[in-house]
């Protein structure tokens, strides 16, 4: 029997959307202009981590403190040009987004994403109709980011709905682990590197295969 959820909330990067291969290679070029050499596998493990600890994890890295504010900024100036073509979804979205909206179910995105960027790359994936921008939660609208459950609270909050009625799609470990603490039935769907867990409630291949395993569709 299918489990009735109050609403669903939706990591972004990986799950909603496709830029995490994009991510990593912009990070590797900027990195190298700089005299760094990372590699991908490397890269991938900062997936899902706060801004704040993924610049402390790369540095140490690296074995060289990097100015934060400067890379970033050329970071997003990259990411800025990449995404004006348009930002794809990951695999199934679009579908489960059709349907979510045909059954009135509220959706929400808790992101470790900076909010304004958030909606930004919302827009540019062509998602704005499903996620108005009061229930898009980035870490800088809480205290603490995943892997802490403020994001996922914060997004039930605006939502009217109790994290325990809430359904959580989620590609990385570190989301899993916020969502878990919120109290939501947690579905992962592993986007750069395979489940290092089983954590989760549901693991599955795509957002399609998770949604009908946690009875969502």
């Amino acid at each position: 029997m299918s489990r009735p959820f109050a609403a669903a909330i939706f990591d972004l990067d990986g799950t909603l959307i496709d830029t995490e291969s994009q991510l990593i290679t912009t990070a590797i070029q900027i990195l190298k202009q700089r005299g760094h050499t990372v590699t991908r596998p490397f890269l991938a493990t900062l997936v899902g981590v706060d801004a704040f600890e993924a610049h402390r994890r790369l540095c140490a890295h690296v074995g060289a403190e990097i100015d934060r504010d400067a890379y970033e900024a050329d970071w997003r100036t990259h990411m800025l040009t990449a995404f004006r073509a348009g930002i794809p979804l990951m695999p199934g979205v679009a579908e489960l987004l059709s349907h979510l909206a045909t059954r009135a179910i509220p959706r929400a995105v808790a992101t470790n994403s900076q909010t304004q960027s958030a909606n930004r790359k919302l827009a540019a994936a062509g998602l704005t109709a499903h996620f108005a921008p009061a229930h898009v939660v980035g870490y800088d609208a809480v205290p603490r980011p995943k892997p802490h459950p403020d994001v996922f609270l914060a997004a039930a909050h605006s939502l009217g709905v109790a994290p325990t009625d809430c359904v959580a799609f989620e590609d990385s470990e570190t989301g899993v682990a916020a969502a878990l603490a919120a109290g939501m039935t947690v579905v992962q769907i592993p986007d750069m590197a395979p489940a290092r867990t089983q954590n989760a409630h549901h693991i599955a291949a795509s957002i399609l295969d998770g949604a009908r395993a946690c009875g969502l569709i």
